[in-house]
């Protein structure tokens, strides 16, 4: 069984969320890493997997709890991506505990139907958790997976998503996105602006973990900020802010306690800034030479080019994935449409003709598609265009408004705010359609964004 020591530590530094995860060396194996095992359902269905609360090596609570906790979320990270059939947890009561990770009653389990048991060991020892996970074929005792992590004993979950995603590369060799942040902007804290003539809402970035879990304030100026996008690292959010009076364009560096930097300087109002995928520049929407027209600069602020030259207003851009090509928004035509150019500004192609489309996002490789919001009533609803054949499908139906559509890493899922419970929250949902599950509860909360 390879061993993997994870050094897990949470920290908040000048108002910003830390999580920093540092791996260390590899100690020699005790056998041969079972990666060769490739647990398989019935003929035609997906295997079937069980999840228990992990073995609780001593009977302090800490410990107890976190073997409690750990289980679940990983039968919840499992589950998230569909691909296995979950075995419900509440089934498990008539299975005796396990008398060792290596023994567990894999006939009982056979009876309840599982292909695959993932079973594990928690113990909190000097402030130090450590983390046994393995899976085991049911059908033939064979172990298919197994990692040790150590660490900090602060966030459990962690632990979990890390095994989950470990899980789903070894198992089906898919990216998971259990250990992804969601950043996004909330106005929960009922702040209000000072010194404005209008009295309106603070509104701050904020993050979480993919399921909404550990949600934490970024951003602590007491203004505006929104429209946050992650960099390709995951270390560093761009977004836009009034702190200055003026909108224009930061950028936080989540994981250090430095001053966010302002590459876009003032010139002009700065919005939408986001990311190319190498993470060396950033496109964005200015108005410094009087319409609001796509721009793209260095990270630094350095080298800035003007892409788009209309008299019409050009705005939220995205990235292609490979970075050569770039789609917006422009009302050139009449009515707000997507369009796509070549990172230079050429080869201009009109990709829509609706009534009013917004905010679209470009999926990662491999899928080749945009997803965006289409006015389709009073409100908007979620649609994904396909760039190869121009078909397109609705993801959303008129459940409130549903808008600012943002991809997952894996391209399986999208985040998007809809104001379906009444105040606007965050929601995610299967690419096809399916799987819709609430993320935020608290105020209101836009424009969501994942990180990779």
């Amino acid at each position: 069984m390879s061993r993997t020591n994870l050094l897990f530590a949470m920290s908040f530094v000048a108002g910003c969320a830390a999580l920093v995860v540092a791996q260390g060396g590899q100690q020699p194996p005790q056998q041969p890493p079972a990666v060769s095992v490739t647990i398989t359902g019935e003929p035609g269905a997906a295997p079937r997997y069980a999840v228990p609360d992990l073995l609780a090596l001593s009977s302090d609570a800490e410990t107890v709890e976190a073997a409690k906790t750990i289980g679940q979320v990983l039968w919840d990270d499992l589950n998230y991506e569909r691909e296995f059939d979950m075995i419900p947890r509440d089934t498990y009561a008539s299975i005796p505990a396990a008398r060792s990770i290596s023994d567990p009653p894999f006939d009982r389990w056979r009876e309840l139907g599982a292909d695959g048991l993932v079973i594990g060991t928690v113990q909190v020892t000097g402030g130090t958790m450590r983390v046994e996970v393995r899976l085991f074929s049911v059908r033939d005792r064979r172990s298919a997976f197994g990692r040790e992590y150590t660490g900090s004993p602060a966030n459990p979950r962690l632990y979990a998503h890390t095994a989950a995603d470990e899980l789903f590369q070894t198992q089906l060799a898919l990216q998971g996105v259990a250990r992804t942040k969601l950043a996004f902007v909330s106005d929960r804290d009922g702040e209000r602006l000072t010194g404005t003539i209008e009295s309106r809402v603070v509104k701050e970035i904020y993050i979480s973990d993919y399921d909404g879990a550990n949600q934490k304030r970024v951003t602590v100026n007491r203004t505006l900020n929104i429209n946050p996008t992650w960099s390709p690292d995951g270390r560093s959010l761009a977004y836009t802010s009034y702190r200055r009076a003026v909108p224009d364009i930061f950028i936080s560096n989540i994981y250090q306690a430095t001053v966010p930097e302002n590459p876009s300087r003032g010139q002009g109002e700065n919005f939408l800034p986001v990311w190319s995928p190498d993470g060396t520049r950033i496109a964005f929407m200015s108005t410094r030479d009087g319409n609001p027209e796509i721009y793209v600069m260095n990270r630094d602020g350095s080298n800035v080019r003007r892409l788009t030259n209309n008299p019409a207003s050009d705005v939220t851009p995205t990235w292609s994935p490979t970075g050569t090509q770039i789609a917006f928004v422009s009302d050139r035509s009449g009515s707000p449409q997507i369009y796509t150019m070549d990172a230079d500004g050429l080869g201009l192609i009109r990709k829509t003709s609706e009534s009013y489309c917004d905010r679209p996002t470009w999926s990662p490789a491999p899928y080749n598609e945009i997803a965006y919001s289409s006015r389709t009533g009073p409100g908007f609803d979620i649609m994904v265009l396909d760039l190869a054949t121009g078909e397109r499908r609705q993801l959303t139906f008129g459940q409130g408004s549903n808008e600012s559509p943002a991809y997952a890493p894996n391209g399986r899922h999208i985040a998007f705010s809809s104001s379906r419970a009444g105040k606007r929250q965050i929601y995610t949902i299967d690419r096809t359609g399916k799987d819709v599950r609430q993320i935020t509860r608290l105020g209101n909360n836009q424009t969501p964004n994942w990180s990779r």
